[in-house]
């Protein structure tokens, strides 16, 4: 094996950094990992803690629709067209549009889960490779642990608000805002924190980096489907006050992030996950989950910019 060019990282140096952001995110929980894609050295900060994904799990639901595309059981030309039934909450351009656009090929709901976190897509795509189950199959055929995947997002997101079932009429924010408004106080509350501590739809700081390296070194897809989804990855533009914030402006991130609401003092996850290219090549995987903070969507979408920004430091 060829020997690492690239500098140790600063384990401690970043080690006290991350404690120091986790101590501003209390009674929030932080999860952090850090890996030189080079040399495999990494940091791993609550490894082991399950936190909810939200829209991460649109990365890992890409790579295994690639995956169906290498083995032929699935086309990107392939056509949809989505009736009222197929249609998913907010975020989802595709419900707004519908029914004056009803027509996609596999490709643009792909673009359109990755890129544009849309739900609809995601759920259609989804169900075209046989559920979400499917999808934790095949994370687990690739050695991968620690990643679960179980809902659909027209079943994971009203439930996590203590809603009742979703339904078409619900595609619109403004029904959909106006029907969460009505479920009282108490109940959404329990129903958050349930969501929060429910294993299904997680992730772990190890088992995302672990995902992230494989895909780094074309593990787990060809080279043409990795720079596929490498390239979706970068023209993800959600949450720039996140990662992207704490990053030189040169470095080339691609990314996926993950984001609830923040209502009633809480938002029980805002995530960022990806791989950063420096300038002069290096690259590195890292991950940012933080759950339950008390802290505004500004307050808690920086203290995941200062990961980054602890994360650039150590490398230098």
């Amino acid at each position: 094996m060829a020997a690492s060019t690239t500098p140790s990282l600063d384990l401690a140096g970043f080690d006290t950094g991350v404690q120091a952001i986790a101590a501003d995110a209390r009674p929030g929980k932080l999860g952090v990992g850090l890996m030189n894609l080079e040399s495999g050295e990494s940091y791993l900060f609550n490894d082991d803690r399950r936190f909810p994904m939200q829209s991460v799990f649109k990365l890992l639901l890409g790579a295994a629709v690639l995956s169906e595309v290498e083995a032929g059981k699935l086309s990107l030309d392939e056509r949809f067209s989505l009736e009222d039934i197929q249609l998913s909450p907010q975020h989802s351009p595709i419900a707004s549009a519908w029914p004056t656009r009803r027509d996609y090929s596999t490709q643009e709901l792909l673009e359109f889960c990755v890129v544009g976190s849309d739900n609809t897509a995601t759920d259609v795509l989804m169900k075209r490779v046989g559920g979400p189950g499917a999808v934790t199959a095949w994370l687990t055929s690739k050695a991968l642990t620690g990643l679960r995947v179980d809902r659909y997002e027209r079943e994971l997101q009203p439930e996590a608000n203590g809603m009742g079932t979703f339904r078409p009429a619900w595609r619109d924010a403004s029904v959909y805002d106006a029907v969460r408004s009505k479920v009282p106080e108490g109940q959404r509350l329990a129903a958050m924190s349930a969501y929060m501590a429910d294993p299904r739809d997680t992730a772990t700081p190890r088992g995302m980096l672990e995902f992230l390296q494989k895909l780094h070194r074309q593990d787990l897809l060809s080279p043409e489907s990795t720079d596929r989804l490498r390239e979706m990855m970068v023209r993800t533009l959600s949450a720039p006050n996140r990662l992207r914030a704490g990053l030189p402006a040169d470095a080339v991130l691609a990314h996926r992030t993950g984001s609830s609401g923040f209502h009633l003092g809480l938002r029980p996850a805002c995530n960022d996950v990806g791989i950063f290219t420096l300038a002069d090549g290096r690259a590195y995987a890292i991950v940012a989950f933080l759950s339950g903070a008390t802290l505004g969507e500004d307050a808690s979408d920086a203290l995941i910019a200062r990961v980054a920004g602890a994360a650039v430091a150590a490398i230098r």
